[in-house]
């Protein structure tokens, strides 16, 4: 049997090989289908953005800007703080399950907690004593445990009468499981010679550094009337560059 018999016997396939037939050409997509892929697209990253940041704020921090004056000296108002949540037990959304706490709160440590008479208002403070001290103020000097308590972040004014009140507080016994917080303008901070100590379940982290921090005042920061938000972002806009506090940027806390 020749060569060329053998190609002839084999299968049909070889004797196309030579002569390739033209392939009819792919349809076009069309505009309607290529908008509707965009769309798709644009759709998948808007949800990973809007998820990593749910993530991100639930497990991770958050940002807030500081309104009130209770922690000047150390924060000042018009700051914006990014707080760390990791370490506090971060809670699961719609469950409502806390991870285990990793940190261990000590004195003179700056904390975010939900506030105990409105968990929906968070507060910022420090620690000035842990369950089981006792705590005493005599003359506006901080004792805890009898001990005198150096305190150079504190700051008294004493620029009202009604500030004396704070001057003085009787020894208290701080219950376990509970902080007692101070603002460090003691002159001018409802905290816990106000209210009363902070259950630990209800901190949720601590601050970590200032991101930026803009000159205004707290009404400016509180106001909630309705025009207020636009009226006083437009200022912002216009005064960014001469109300920022530059140096403040990536201050640590």
């Amino acid at each position: 049997m020749s060569l060329a018999g053998i190609f002839t016997a084999g299968p049909s396939v070889w004797l196309h090989i030579g002569e390739p037939q033209a392939l009819a050409p792919e349809p076009s997509p069309k505009p309607a289908d290529e908008r509707a892929k965009k769309l798709r697209r644009a759709r998948t990253i808007v949800l990973r953005a809007l998820l990593i940041a749910l993530l991100v704020r639930t497990f991770i921090g958050e940002t807030s800007v500081v309104p009130t004056p209770s922690m000047e000296g150390t924060i000042l108002v018009g700051d914006h703080l990014f707080w760390g949540k990791a370490l506090y037990g971060p809670e699961i959304p719609l469950l409502h399950w806390r991870l285990p706490r990793l940190r261990t709160i000590r004195r003179g440590d700056i904390i975010a907690f939900r506030f105990p008479k409105d968990p929906q208002q968070t507060f910022l403070k420090r620690v000035a004593a842990v369950g089981g001290d006792q705590v005493e103020i005599r003359a506006g000097e901080l004792f805890v445990n009898g001990k005198t308590v150096k305190e150079a972040y504190a700051i008294h004014r004493c620029s009202s009468p009604a500030s004396h009140r704070w001057e003085q507080m009787t020894a208290r016994i701080v219950p376990h499981g509970t902080l007692f917080v101070l603002g460090d303008n003691r002159d001018d901070s409802s905290d816990s010679r106000d209210w009363g100590t902070v259950p630990e379940e209800n901190v949720i982290g601590s601050p970590l550094f200032v991101f930026w921090s803009y000159d205004a005042p707290s009404k400016a920061w509180l106001d909630q009337a309705p025009k207020h938000p636009v009226q006083f972002y437009s200022s912002v806009v216009t005064h960014f560059f001469s109300r920022t506090r530059w140096s403040r940027m990536g201050t640590l806390l």
